[in-house]
């Protein structure tokens, strides 16, 4: 009895999807999910990103701390847009990059731009002498950088500023825009924190080139030792209204010395906002102060992330 041939082209189909369904279904599984990103080197504790573990299950974001647009010597002053490394550069050289990108398909290294302090003085963000030199000048020393160190994206760290916040977003939205054009960058976060100053500047940043930043790692350490799990979230809401659009992560300071720890129920927190699909990343300042206690909550938060909701 001969076979129609309708049968057996249904039948290829029916295989055919078969096995491309569960092909999607096994590479999405396999595919990293959810950020995980810690700042390093800042404190000179002699940290390598070897110390640090990585799950190969999260995209990871090492960020090394700080490049900043001052000089050292004799004292601490403002380049006007030349930035200089201000982080463990022995421990965490260019060819100290290309070895943890080696070996983990997973890692990609950025730097962050100005941090709290320069030889115990406030690093100051100052656009000087005018807004034009100080991009120009920003993005040629930071190129310069980036591609010494095959760096793949920037965080953007002020905390103090001697410019108004309408100079600071055009600064910054410029320069990220040019890097990100000139293919020197892939990605771009900025880092703020719930001080009226702060905000007034990165939310003047984010009203004008939000587009341009990928990711908001929002310091919710900043906030009172002793937060609660519940204000924890109502913090995190908040947030991300200001940051309407942007995917903001959570964090946690590995001292223990502000906002919601570890062992008052960070992780609690996070669970919650990953039942109810607002958990976009975690990072963590930072990897100095953890290698203490043998990266305990870097493995936890990796952990998390990497589990299904």
């Amino acid at each position: 009895m001969e076979v129609p041939k309708f049968c057996f082209i249904q039948a290829s189909l029916f295989f055919f999807f078969f096995f491309f369904f569960f092909f999607i279904v096994g590479s999405a599984q396999k595919s990293p999910s959810g950020i995980f990103a810690e700042y390093i080197g800042a404190e000179f504790k002699n940290v390598k990103f070897s110390d640090v573990p990585v799950n190969p299950n999260v995209q990871f974001h090492f960020i090394l701390s700080f490049a900043i647009d001052y000089d050292s010597f004799p004292s601490p002053s403002p380049t006007g847009g030349i930035f200089n490394v201000f982080w463990d550069s022995q421990n965490l050289s260019p060819s100290h990059v290309s070895s943890i990108k080696t070996q983990h398909s997973n890692v990609k290294v950025a730097l962050s731009l100005g941090g709290d302090s320069v030889q115990g003085k406030p690093a100051n963000f100052t656009a000087l002498p005018s807004i034009d030199s100080w991009v120009s000048a920003a993005v040629s020393s930071l190129t310069d950088i980036i591609k010494q160190y095959n760096l793949d994206g920037i965080d953007i760290d002020y905390e103090h500023f001697n410019s108004d916040p309408n100079t600071f977003a055009e600064c910054i939205g410029r320069l990220i825009k040019t890097l990100k054009s000139n293919g020197v960058i892939k990605f771009a976060s900025i880092a703020p924190f719930d001080n009226p100053q702060v905000q007034r500047h990165y939310l003047a940043l984010w009203k004008k080139y939000g587009n341009l930043i990928d990711y908001v790692n929002f310091q919710f350490y900043a906030y009172a030792k002793g937060t609660t799990v519940s204000q924890f979230i109502d913090y995190f809401n908040r947030q991300s209204k200001n940051y309407e659009g942007g995917k903001v992560l959570v964090s946690f300071i590995s001292d223990g010395s502000k906002g919601l720890s570890p062992e008052g129920g960070f992780f609690t927190a996070c669970q919650q906002l990953k039942s109810e699909n607002k958990l976009y990343g975690i990072f963590v300042y930072s990897a100095d102060d953890s290698k203490a206690n043998g990266f305990r909550y870097e493995k936890q938060a990796q952990a998390l992330l990497a589990s299904p909701n």
